[in-house]
């Protein structure tokens, strides 16, 4: 690879394997009888539903060249961690000869969630080509819109807070929210943000400590600082309940599993309006602290100067951006909590005391570090500040999984073992009408040998008990929990329970006595894998929410990649 040394080798190795890429919702931006010219949008995650949006009204308009040529623009989103990750292989391939410039794939507009993953664009594609400048410079992108990172929070919590002059250093320390601020609930510190190498907020919350544990700006820090402050990072992310892929996705998992599951996380403010505005009866409203000095998570619209980019793509794709940016489209980014990129533009009733925030908000904005010392902090992050974890792994190989079934989650597994971190282990448990025991896997090389043996003698065969397996392996790992870490169990299966003794209510009632209300703290996460109807999705349901989890739905073509998204929560 072209990047030796860089924190980013292994996980652009696990990306590689799976950048199917989902669109983002709303098939209004996409039409497969269209013949005329297509414009590709490749967006982080929290512009995601304003690309979408907007993209259907501009179509909507029939949009055409001055040449008269008809064109349409469509929008995929993912985190920037990501997007940047997709980029870099499309230029790793194209300069090696094994893509053409003519691949619908690759991106006519660019954009990351903040200015330090666009740093790190830049950086990386000029190590591919060098002195072409082939992306632009932060200050020649038109910013779409922006929203600061903030502290989310219950009332009470966020009003000690808001009394000391750096959140962050009293992470450091605090075991409770008491010993923050005396007036506060003698609450344990329980603290989320997203992982810094796949999501913009959490690599903004990662740079943003390392400033106030340094006492520097974040483009004064450099590599000898990353070594000299690790310690201090890692009591910081001692107090991790989870990190998460989504910033939205992780606020709304705030509300709906309350303080104990996470007392404060760092998010973006446009997370916390969306939260807020989707509570339920009898859940809390949340506030967002605003930090004396933050990252202005800055959505900017990147043409890159690549030779994938055709003059007609940048004629159509300057026409987007113009009405992206017109203050009536804008309206739609306030509607959905983002502030607008265009000045002028009213921020309208979601900046609110009754959605969190203050529209008035005053801070001091962080600029990005240079990129060398980004790598080094993300490296560092992996392999000794990111807090460990053990995860078991329980898999359905009952007789239903056999077909293409077996095949996909046995490579799926292969690549999540080949991709476990130095602070990462996890207990693989097959089952169908036995349970088998636990198969120990961590990051060395006898580990992930143990783990592919494992993986290789999976067979289909046999029924499901489905519910037992939940209980033995929740009483495994209550006996060999990992202290300081982050516990968790896995469950992928494809059918409904069959021939367990306990019940589902039963199981519920049992996970519940190791939930996130006591001092197990074991989280529960399922997969559906197949078509609903084949297996129980509200058992499933029922079993993630009993214990701070959730559940999903995969298949033979998502299942690697809802894969690897959970792996980064752990």
């Amino acid at each position: 690879m072209i990047f030796k040394g860089s924190w980013s080798i292994k996980r652009l190795t696990a990306a590689f394997g799976v950048l199917l890429l989902t669109a983002c919702n709303g098939n209004a931006n996409s039409d497969d009888n269209f013949t005329g010219l297509k414009v590709k949008l490749l967006v982080g995650s929290a512009l995601g539903d304003f690309c979408t949006q907007a993209a259907k009204n501009f179509n909507a308009t029939q949009p055409k060249l001055n040449n008269g040529t008809a064109f349409r623009v469509s929008c995929e989103a993912q985190g920037s961690g990501d997007v940047v990750t997709q980029v870099v292989n499309s230029a790793t391939q194209l300069k090696n000869g094994t893509l053409s410039a003519d691949a619908a794939d690759l991106p006519t507009i660019i954009s990351l969630d903040g200015d330090i993953y666009h740093s790190q664009l830049i950086y990386r594609i000029n190590q591919i080509y060098p002195g072409q400048n082939y992306i632009p410079e932060i200050t020649d992108a038109q910013l779409i819109a922006n929203t600061p990172m903030v502290f989310m929070a219950q009332p009470d919590v966020a009003e000690g807070l808001k009394k000391v002059a750096d959140p962050y250093q009293a992470l450091i320390t605090a075991k409770t929210h008491k010993d923050i601020d005396p007036g506060a609930p003698a609450l344990t510190v329980n603290y989320v943000h997203t992982a810094p190498t796949r999501s913009n907020s959490g690599l903004q919350t990662l740079v943003a400590q390392y400033a106030s544990v340094s006492g520097k700006r974040p483009e004064e820090l450099t590599v000898a600082d990353v070594q000299k402050f690790q310690p201090q990072i890692q009591q910081i992310q001692s107090k991790i309940t989870r990190y998460g892929v989504s910033t939205n996705s992780l606020a709304q998992a705030m509300v709906k599993n309350g303080p104990f599951w996470a007392s404060v996380g760092s998010v973006y403010e446009s997370s916390v309006i969306a939260a807020n505005s989707s509570l339920q009866p009898g859940q809390q409203r949340y506030t967002a602290v605003y930090p004396k000095v933050t990252f202005t998570s800055n959505m900017r619209a990147i043409i890159p100067n690549v030779p994938w980019v055709s003059a007609d793509e940048k004629a159509a794709a300057e026409k987007f951006i113009t009405y992206w940016r017109s203050p009536e489209t804008q309206k739609i980014a306030t509607d959905l909590g983002l502030r607008p990129g265009t000045p002028g533009v009213a921020l309208g009733g979601k900046f609110a005391p009754d959605f969190g925030v203050d529209s008035q908000a005053k801070y001091d904005s962080l600029r990005p570090p240079k990129p060398e010392v980004v790598d080094a902090m993300l490296k560092s992050w992996q392999e000794a500040s990111k807090k460990p974890s053990l995860v078991v792994v329980v898999v359905d190989s009952s007789g239903s999984m056999e077909g293409n079934k077996l095949p996909a989650v046995q490579n799926t597994l292969l690549n999540y073992v080949k991709n476990l971190g130095v602070k990462e282990q996890i207990a693989l448990i097959d089952f169908d009408s036995d349970i088998r025991p636990p198969v120990l896997v961590d990051g060395t090389p006898e580990g992930r040998d143990r783990g592919l043996q494992f993986i290789s003698g999976l067979r289909a065969d046999g029924g499901t008990k489905l519910y037992d397996a939940a209980i033995y392996a929740r009483d495994w790992l209550q006996k060999n929990r990992r202290q300081n870490a982050i516990n968790a169990v896995l469950i992928l299966t494809d059918g409904e329970d069959s021939g367990s003794q306990t019940s589902l209510e039963q199981l519920s009632t049992e996970l519940q006595k190791s939930g996130f209300s006591t001092d197990q703290r074991i989280g529960f996460f399922t997969i559906g894998y197949g078509k609903e109807g084949e297996f129980n999705p509200n058992a499933l349901k029922k079993i993630a929410e009993s214990n701070g989890g959730y559940y999903s739905q995969g298949n033979p073509e998502t299942i690697s990649r809802l894969m690897s998204d959970l792996q980064v929560e752990f």
